[in-house]
């Protein structure tokens, strides 16, 4: 029995060997993938069969030859099944249909202004079924629906808090699996958008990555070597809640003086209202800045300053190598980044800055979404007995 167990623990390793090669390598033959491998030529020939009967990788043309007949070259079908992915906003919801190799197909977005539950759950089934809709036959289908959420996630998909929602233990995921009978993963938008960073986009290169996701509110992903990183039950990366400011403003979350309360969007937005700004946008704010309006200019300044007071505590604790700033805030990094390296420049410890790289999210408004997709794609392969590094 522990004889015929290791073989199959050992053959399901050698298929994701072999399947983590093509979608690496191709277009590879099968004689490549024997070399880089080093599986001998009739078990990737065996695993290859398996894999092609069930659809995951396809034969696409010859390749050259090394002499003697022209090798049949090897594809991931990455159109085998599709995902869609969530990112569910304060006030608007992104939604998207990607491949398994994490391409999009089709894209939803919608606002709304209610934040209570009874409200958003419709408008959350509504994106999902138009992409469901959408999505081209398939092998597998729908494989998975991910989706992040601006709030503290448990492992089992309930969200705990999600103050800028004004959600209380919400069992999201339940919901969703109840609606739809397919898997279900449901992740703070942060860790998503980190993950996402770190398969698709900016991070791929870094094994010691920090994604700060400002909007709203803030949250915080953080890659540690090159995983990521949830705490003892998932609860990490919630540093929008750190004490920037002893005995500060009143916070949702039942802190005072929280980070997110000072170098946030919203936070923003009040400091512009107070400014004289009528009917205020960042949008509005950046045009502003644009023409060089001395008070824009000023509050974009003061934004970056308390963003750069939150980053620089975090360089002290995590010591990475990448910090990434994303979600809606980006786009004013023309004028948030100069105060942002300032304040790390003035007040960081000097060995603890000098390696680090400080950007703006390489997926743009697709983070987390990108994030979700990369989750469920891999929670797939797994299910499938497959699993791809």
């Amino acid at each position: 029995m522990s004889q015929t167990w290791n073989q199959q623990v050992v053959k399901k390793e050698n298929k994701a060997l072999v399947l983590t090669t093509i979608k690496e390598k191709a277009p590879i033959s099968r004689a490549t993938i024997a070399q880089l491998t080093g599986l001998n030529k009739g078990t990737v020939s065996s695993l290859v069969s398996e894999l092609l009967a069930e659809k995951l990788i396809t034969e696409s043309g010859t390749g050259k030859s090394s002499g003697g007949r022209r090798p049949v070259m090897l594809l991931l079908n990455e159109v085998a099944g599709f995902t869609i992915s969530v990112e569910l906003g304060v006030n608007n919801i992104l939604a998207v249909l990607t491949n398994l190799r994490g391409q999009i197909v089709s894209e939803k977005n919608i606002h709304f202004s209610e934040q209570n539950l009874d409200d958003v759950l419709p408008k959350l089934y509504q994106v999902i079924d138009q992409l469901r809709v959408e999505a081209p036959i398939s092998p597998y289908g729908i494989v998975g629906i991910g989706v992040g959420v601006p709030g503290v996630v448990s492992t089992i998909g309930e969200v705990l808090l999600a103050p800028n929602l004004g959600w209380k233990k919400v069992p999201l995921k339940q919901l969703l699996v109840d609606h739809y009978q397919i898997p279900v993963i449901v992740e703070n938008e942060a860790n998503a958008g980190a993950y996402g960073e770190k398969v698709y986009g900016a991070g791929q290169e870094a094994n010691e990555v920090v994604y700060a996701s400002i909007s709203t509110g803030i949250g915080v992903g953080l890659i540690l070597d090159g995983k990521l990183y949830k705490g003892l039950k998932g609860f990490s990366g919630e540093l929008g809640h750190m004490t920037i400011e002893k005995d500060g403003l009143d916070c949702q979350c039942g802190n005072k003086g929280c980070w997110e309360l000072y170098a946030s969007e919203n936070a923003l937005l009040k400091q512009a209202k107070l400014a004289g700004f009528a009917d205020i946008t960042t949008e509005k704010l950046i045009e502003a800045a644009e023409q060089q309006d001395p008070q824009a200019l000023s509050l974009f300044d003061k934004l970056g300053d308390y963003i750069g007071v939150g980053i620089t505590n975090i360089l002290h604790i995590f010591n990475p190598e990448q910090v990434i700033i994303g979600n809606s805030i980006q786009q004013a990094e023309r004028y948030i980044l100069p105060a942002i390296k300032q304040r790390i420049e003035q007040h960081a410890i000097g060995f603890n800055k000098g390696d680090v790289h400080i950007q703006t999210s390489q997926l743009h408004k697709y983070s987390t979404t990108m994030g979700m997709a990369a989750f469920t794609i891999e929670e797939f392969f797994q299910k499938t007995n497959i699993h791809l590094n």
